[in-house]
């Protein structure tokens, strides 16, 4: 007889009061916490909007778009997942309510309901909840992110899916948690708890009572704000979690175990489970709290208006301070200021590192291509990303090797040199807009080069975001120069119609460096997509201590000097 199957537990995280409230960090903490405890643990994002992804959304609208090894284009959140827990995010970890209702409408064109009224209830909650299942299948814990604010209209057939579920599995597999937030007023002195009433009243009127509130605030919480939270959203005041504004995230689950949250989600899915193992976590605040180095790392780009445009930078660089103890300040740079001034003096002073980001259109690039420039020249960090090497190499083509009018046909079809193209394939079949490369692909490093120190093997894999790839008709040009190191290629698939490199190889340029800098190093992947605060990136841990030795050769210059 078959052993019976174990029933998945599911945690629902919805939020109320305020947009931005802190869900993702919310789930991936409770995450880091209940794999402390031996959990097989996996999180999902249930996101209201009608986009089928956030691929073609502006980053300064909603933020970063993560991107998974098979090449999902995903919310910002599912960044913070994999960076608490060692879930690895997958397409089906993503959902929205556009991929929800194409799904059930392509069904009814085929004819598959029969003719059959199509209704939110029960075809477009019914397919969220296959949805669910499908991604907590052989998990331990399940837990689902509910996208938007409890009111928004659009949210209304995601909140009706999770009650169901509790109404199907009962209360000893689902729990109910809503982030909420208690405001400190100055002028009276008082931390007020009436938005997180009214929050609460608006999930209890279509049905859930949440099981466990998490109260974000900047202040200390008494116990009798406590107390009178309990009795008026009828929850046990020990499920009455205070979340005060802490100066890492990485601390919050930290937090998260002083107020027993581990134990009291234990309690309610009855879960046996070893006391939670908050060491790793320990060790990274400590670490943080210890760090008496300091750098700063300029991020020229064209989204800087919103931090959460490169949330996943922001948290790699972080990570590359944990690794060498040091602290890193962030310097947002528009690209246009560059352009409008053509002198990087001003702006990029002081520095210690330029990181150049990914992206897509021409806005801002030249603007990009003076600061790479300055890079080069002064003998500063540099690490570019995705259009970050493109834009290195147009600047190398131009300044060193003399072709003007160098660039890249996405931003000039016309130029006479166009370092950067569409893939070869894409030339031959005339496609205006080539296929993007979405995913992990691996990439082969030369020996000895600085890539294979940094990573210290042969092979490695990455995930990629991008339409345009280097022309390597037009590399030896800029090998000739001397100087520029191809020292890491991809020779999959996409290789295969690629022209032959200029030592002959076959293959597409992921990674490229400059000999006689002390580091120059650009990718065509993402390295931030995989870096963690347990498990800092080697690129990021390499920059950050490259940065620390600039810093300390400008301070000894200035002493000097």
């Amino acid at each position: 007889m078959p052993a019976k199957k174990r029933q998945t537990k599911f945690i629902f995280v919805t939020g109320g009061v305020v947009s931005s409230i802190g869900k993702g960090i919310s789930a991936a903490s409770i995450a880091a916490i209940m794999e402390a405890r031996g959990l097989k643990v996996t999180l999902m994002k249930l996101d209201p909007y009608l986009n089928l992804d956030p691929g073609l959304m502006n980053p300064l609208q909603h933020g970063e778009v993560f991107v998974t090894d098979d090449g999902a284009e995903t919310d910002l959140d599912l960044g913070h997942y994999e960076r608490f827990s060692s879930a690895v995010m997958t397409k089906n970890n993503s959902v929205t309510s556009g991929k929800v209702y194409w799904d059930v409408l392509e069904r009814e064109r085929r004819g598959e309901y029969r003719g059959r009224t199509i209704q939110v209830i029960p075809h477009i909650t019914d397919e969220i909840k296959r949805r669910i299942a499908l991604t907590a299948e052989g998990m331990d814990l399940c837990i689902v992110e509910v996208g938007g604010t409890v009111g928004d209209i659009e949210g209304l057939p995601l909140l009706e899916a999770i009650r169901q579920i509790r109404l199907e599995l009962s209360r000893e597999n689902t729990l109910f948690v809503h982030v909420t937030y208690v405001p400190y007023i100055r002028t009276a002195g008082e931390l007020k708890t009436k938005p997180t009433q009214h929050s609460v009243m608006a999930l209890r009127e279509i049905g859930i009572q949440p099981d466990i509130l998490i109260c974000r605030s900047e202040k200390v919480m008494p116990p009798e704000v406590k107390r009178k939270i309990s009795l008026f959203c009828n929850v046990h005041p020990d499920n009455v979690i205070a979340a005060i504004d802490v100066p890492s995230v990485y601390e919050l689950p930290l937090g998260f175990i002083e107020e027993g949250l581990d134990s009291r989600i234990s309690e309610q899915l009855q879960i046996l489970a070893k006391d939670a193992d908050m060491s790793d976590w320990k060790e990274i605040v400590d670490r943080m709290k210890r760090a008496s180095k300091e750098v700063t790392v300029a991020i020229v780009g064209k989204y800087v208006d919103l931090h959460e445009s490169y949330k996943s930078l922001n948290e790699a660089l972080c990570h590359g301070g944990i690794a060498n103890e040091a602290k890193v300040n962030i310097r947002f740079i528009e690209a246009g200021d560059i352009e409008k001034t053509s002198d990087c003096s001003g702006l990029l002073s002081g520095v210690d590192g330029i990181l150049i980001p990914g992206g897509f259109g021409s806005r801002g690039g030249e603007g990009k291509i003076l600061a790479i420039s300055w890079a080069r020249v002064n003998k500063v960090p540099f690490l570019g990303i995705c259009l970050g090497l493109q834009l290195a190499l147009i600047e190398f083509a131009r300044n060193i090797c003399g072709l003007q009018g160098a660039n890249s046909t996405e931003f000039d079809p016309d130029s006479p040199y166009p370092i950067v193209n569409v893939p070869p394939e894409s030339r031959e079949s005339g496609e205006e807009i080539p296929p993007m490369r979405l995913g992990a692909f691996k990439c082969l490093l030369d020996e000895g080069s600085l890539a294979h120190r940094l990573y210290g093997k042969k092979e490695i894999e990455e995930r990629h975001r991008h339409r345009y790839e280097v022309s390597n008709e037009l590399l030896g040009k800029l090998v000739d120069a001397g100087g520029l190191v191809i020292s890491g290629i991809h020779t999959g698939e996409r290789a295969k119609s690629a022209p032959p490199l200029p030592d002959g190889r076959r293959g597409v340029v992921d990674i490229i460096e400059l000999k006689d800098h002390p580091f120059f190093f650009a990718s065509m992947f993402h390295p931030e997509y995989k870096s963690r605060p347990r498990a800092p990136h080697p690129l990021f841990k390499g920059f950050i201590k490259a940065a620390l030795n600039y810093s300390e050769e400008r301070q000894r210059r200035l002493v000097r000097g």
